[in-house]
């Protein structure tokens, strides 16, 4: 039987590479992607029956755990210090704002939709508040897919609002279900003198955790390397679990401990980085495959109409408005970017994980809820996530990639810390014109060459290396004018 299951989930793995390779490609949201595989193999298709809440909750709670570290860890600071107070406000206002529009649009909608399922103003802010964070990691896939890079600094403010709004949402739904889950009448001073306590104690959690996290790890000194990237996870899961108990948010907590280790100096740094992307990649692909099980499809067929109203309502209502809002103190941000802003507000994974509580709470009316956020959420896949590099553009705000290739056929990598440009060269019959040591290239004088590969051999060339036509040559610049001087130096595009 463990033979079985374990085959199942290589296929379906498998699959959801290949999806996520495609949508890579072609712009498509990998999550979308990764979600129809799930479906695909669910109960209305193929006939896999999942429906251990339980355990999908578990799954998502890991999975968001080390997504929000690995995001945290791959935030610069330099870069977000400026837009600083502009991220901060959207992820905790910006979310809030979006939950109280969005709830009473909810309310009014299934009042007139959807009457006879008596979900009352109360548990419509509920659901509005599984939806109101929004999802960093399918916007930037697509982006990254198409090469763009966004000017006026709005690639950090996303990344760090993305970051850091599941945390605010994540406290508005726990302090709303129990205001649901109690049916009297709520205590709003007490709600949020709660929020404020658990971001607050999160916060400080996280930084101190991720301090001593960077202590322990540089004193250590294990023999073995390659733990060092599992000691950073066992971290990761212990900044989360003990914040949880001491009454703070732990997932504002991982990523200010991530935030904190991945900007400061540890030893095998690099190596638990890259360990932590392909935990990111590989905890977002288990968690999307959960929630595609989880889904009956047919159960999306009553809810359409509610749903996509809903859906449009956030996209084009809700989200700007509180952007708009949100950014008024900011007089330097221009019409263009509030509105790029506003559009990239994607629902991804996380909603659906919220409302897996809802399910786990049993509360009245929760599996209605749990097929609008994940019909929601298709929905904006769909609209949006197909579209954020095509508005980027269309506002002028998408900005031409440095077009320099990575390393293929030098397997090395460097700290960020370096700032030089690492990049290889195929030696041509031109470029020998002068003659054939290295010597007689005509490189600039920022530009060295640290490493030569010939057929299948590497090694190190001094200045009376004899070189033949391609050879490929690892080369250090020290900025991107240096590369292209290089590059047009040799005669190559």
């Amino acid at each position: 039987m463990i033979e079985f299951i374990l085959l199942g989930i290589s296929i379906l793995f498998f699959l959801s590479i290949l999806a996520g390779k495609a949508g890579y490609k072609f712009g498509v949201p990998a999550l979308l992607l990764f979600l129809g595989v799930g479906m695909l193999f669910g109960s209305d298709g193929l006939g896999i029956e999942f429906e251990n809440i339980e355990l999908a909750q578990v799954i998502g709670t890991i999975a968001l755990c080390i997504i929000l570290f690995s995001g945290g860890m791959d935030t610069k600071l330099e870069d977000i210090r400026p837009i600083l107070k502009q991220g901060v406000v959207l992820a905790t206002l910006g979310v809030l704002f979006t939950s109280v529009l969005t709830g009473l649009a909810i309310w009014l909608v299934l009042g007139m939709t959807m009457a006879s399922a008596g979900i009352g103003f109360m548990s419509s802010l509920l659901l509005a508040s599984t939806m109101s964070s929004t999802d960093s990691a399918s916007v930037f896939s697509i982006l990254r897919s198409k090469g763009l890079l966004l000017k006026n600094n709005l690639r950090p403010m996303l990344e760090l609002e993305s970051g850091s709004n599941d945390p605010m949402a994540y406290v508005l739904t726990i302090t709303l279900i129990g205001i649901v889950d109690m049916g009297s009448e709520p205590d709003y001073l007490m709600a949020m003198v709660n929020l404020l306590i658990q971001l607050v104690v999160g916060a400080v959690s996280g930084y101190l955790l991720g301090k001593l996290t960077v202590f322990t790890i540089n004193r250590m000194g294990i023999d073995n390397k390659s733990l060092y990237p599992i000691l950073v996870l066992t971290f990761c899961l212990f900044i989360f679990s003990f914040t949880y108990f001491i009454k703070g948010n732990g997932y504002l907590a991982v990523y200010v401990g991530g935030l904190v280790i991945g900007n400061s100096r540890f030893v095998h740094k690099r190596s638990a980085i890259n360990f932590f992307d392909g935990m990111a990649w590989m905890s977002q692909l288990l968690m999307f495959l959960t929630l595609g099980l989880l889904i009956n499809p047919r159960e999306l067929v009553p809810i359409a109409i509610p749903g996509l109203i809903i859906s449009m309502v956030m996209i084009l209502f809700s989200r700007p408005l509180s952007v708009f809002l949100c950014l008024i103190p900011f007089r330097k941000m221009t019409l263009k970017d509030k509105t790029f802003i506003s559009w990239v507000g994607l629902r991804g994974a996380v909603p659906i994980i919220f409302a897996i509580m809802l399910l786990a709470e049993d509360l009245p009316n929760a599996r209605l809820m749990f097929n609008i956020v994940f019909f929601c959420t298709l929905v904006s896949l769909v609209v949006q996530g197909t579209t954020l590099s095509q508005m980027a553009k269309f506002l002028g705000l998408a900005q031409a990639p440095s077009n320099v290739p990575g390393l293929k056929n030098f397997d090395v990598e460097f700290s960020d810390e370096i700032k030089s440009i690492t990049s290889e060269l195929k030696v041509t019959e031109k470029a020998l014109s002068n003659g054939r040591n290295l010597m007689d290239l005509r490189l600039p004088e920022k530009t060295i060459v640290v490493m030569v590969k010939r057929d299948s051999k590497y090694f190190v060339p001094n200045g009376k290396t004899p070189l033949m036509e391609n050879d490929m040559l690892l080369v250090i610049t020290d900025d991107y004018d240096a590369l292209n001087e290089t590059y047009e130096r040799l005669g190559m595009s």
